[in-house]
């Protein structure tokens, strides 16, 4: 299976609490929702067309929480990809604290997770797929892991809040494999991780 990360972010790389006000208020968070009034018709269905590829989800924590307290918990709403996806694929849980988790077809990886995820890579499949979760992207990065990452940049400026590439973190060399834009001007990047960056030297 190819592993893909989807992120929503502002246009200053905050990736929190986009979904309502209070869906994370960790760290005082206080602008959450921001994501509603931008999101058009267009930049959703291709957000479902990605939890359509799906063969299986990988999540952080924090994220999985989120979604288990919300997509986990509602009644199917009939013909949403997004719903069917999340509670009939296999969910896997990146978490040494998480032990017991209540979604159903969890399964958490607690021991030796590159080992894990590179045992589900190596799965016939098409997509295991990451979405939120930005300590997971981190790390899954800096181990060389992820195979394709796209970001969806709403055209706001939030200010505040967790950001996907904070001050300090590893660097990656990325590929731009295809990039669109919304009418309300989301824009979609897709890119393809391609080892670290080249970066110039100082001569004397």
């Amino acid at each position: 299976m190819k592993l893909t990360t989807t992120t929503m972010v502002t246009v200053d790389g905050v990736m929190q609490g986009l979904g309502g006000p209070d869906e994370d208020r960790s760290g005082g968070f206080e602008r959450g929702g921001w994501v509603a009034p931008l999101f058009d018709n267009e930049a959703m269905a291709f957000l479902n067309q990605v939890y359509q590829r799906a063969d299986a989800f990988l999540f952080g924590r924090r994220t999985y929480e989120i979604f288990a307290g919300s997509w986990g918990t509602w009644a199917d709403p009939g013909d949403n990809p997004i719903w069917e996806a999340l509670n009939t694929k296999p969910k896997y849980l990146a978490s040494t604290t998480l032990t017991d988790p209540k979604w159903a077809n969890t399964t958490v990886l607690s021991d030796d997770v590159a080992a894990a995820v590179g045992d589900l890579k190596a799965k016939p499949g098409g997509e295991l797929q990451v979405h939120g979760s930005g300590a997971l992207i981190r790390w899954l990065l800096e181990n060389q892991l992820v195979d394709e990452l796209t970001l969806l940049v709403c055209p706001v400026v939030v200010g505040q809040g967790t950001r996907l590439f904070p001050d300090t973190g590893p660097d990656a060399a990325l590929e731009l494999v295809d990039s669109r834009s919304t009418p309300k001007g989301v824009t979609i990047q897709i890119y393809r991780p391609t080892g670290r960056p080249q970066y110039e030297t100082v001569t004397t």
